[in-house]
């Protein structure tokens, strides 16, 4: 075995051993958390750590659904999650498809500026954004929660340079086939695209999932609250029942775990190739 081989092969046991520490790293606040959700409130905080407590309090789970509408919080969540996801979808790649396979004026110009709004921070618009959903009727609505979240410059730029990476010789071999641009996009571009597509799915989701100031700011309505807002429902001025915060956020994470494990394989190849041109 020559030098190269055997620094070849150390560097790759050194880089497992690396991935798997930090992998470990990553799961420990998952099992203590599914491990502080079957413990008394007074058992969660105690030092050294109980990963299996004595007595496994199976009624956090069940006291969590039934002292407020947990289900009603769980499928309104879904509901926008689902909603958004597959707006921004629609929009995202139609935005991104006039971007990086069609041409007209002003086209990197306009899609610089589109860009620079992810430069704005949300907090700095919260306001203006509250007084126009009020203006047009649309407070305590879901509504207004999918409007505001139906549109992603981030999605925009994360399919176009996807689609950068897909040759143009595609597109165009199909205009003197007498495709039009629809069909372009739909029967071409789009089956090519599904590993970007994928990658914002995982990020649409769980960005919608985990909103807590959109529904907070929103909605007021109990029947239209999301999972976010009745977690902050067993938390008081006195104090907070973090049992059943922690059975509530187990049972939160079913979801986002199921996207990420369908999607997993287009997932890590979106990422890889997303930014290789641009």
């Amino acid at each position: 075995m020559n030098a190269y081989k055997l620094k070849k092969i150390i560097g790759s046991r050194l880089l497992f051993i690396v991935l798997t520490i930090v992998g470990f790293t990553m799961i420990v606040p998952f099992a203590w958390t599914l491990s502080s959700s079957l413990k008394f409130d007074r058992e969660i905080f105690e030092y050294p750590i109980k990963w299996i407590p004595e007595v496994l309090r199976w009624s956090n789970y069940k006291e969590v659904w039934t002292r407020v509408p947990f289900l009603t919080y769980y499928l309104n969540t879904i509901k926008l999650s689902v909603i958004v996801t597959i707006g921004q979808l629609v929009t995202c790649s139609l935005a991104a498809y006039s971007f990086s396979k069609l041409s007209f004026p002003g086209r990197d110009k306009i899609f610089l500026f589109y860009l620079a709004t992810m430069m704005v921070p949300w907090h700095a618009i919260m306001i203006p954004q509250f007084i126009i959903i009020k203006g047009l009727g649309l407070y305590d609505s879901h509504t207004a929660i999918v409007l505001l979240n139906l549109f992603s410059a981030f999605g925009v730029f994360l399919l176009r340079q996807f689609m950068l990476g897909i040759p143009t010789e595609l597109s165009e071999a199909a205009r003197i086939d007498g495709c039009s641009e629809i069909k372009i996009y739909s029967k071409i571009i789009m089956p090519i695209c599904k590993p970007g597509l994928a990658t914002l799915t995982v990020f649409t989701f769980n960005h919608m999932w985990n909103d807590y100031l959109g529904p907070m700011i929103y909605l007021n309505t109990d029947n239209l609250k999301t999972i976010q807002i009745g977690l902050a429902a067993f938390r008081s001025q006195y104090g907070a029942e973090y049992g059943l915060i922690m059975a509530g956020t187990v049972s939160a994470l079913f979801p986002m775990v199921l996207i990420y494990c369908i999607a997993q394989k287009y997932l890590i190849e979106g990422i890889a190739f997303s930014g290789l041109k641009g």
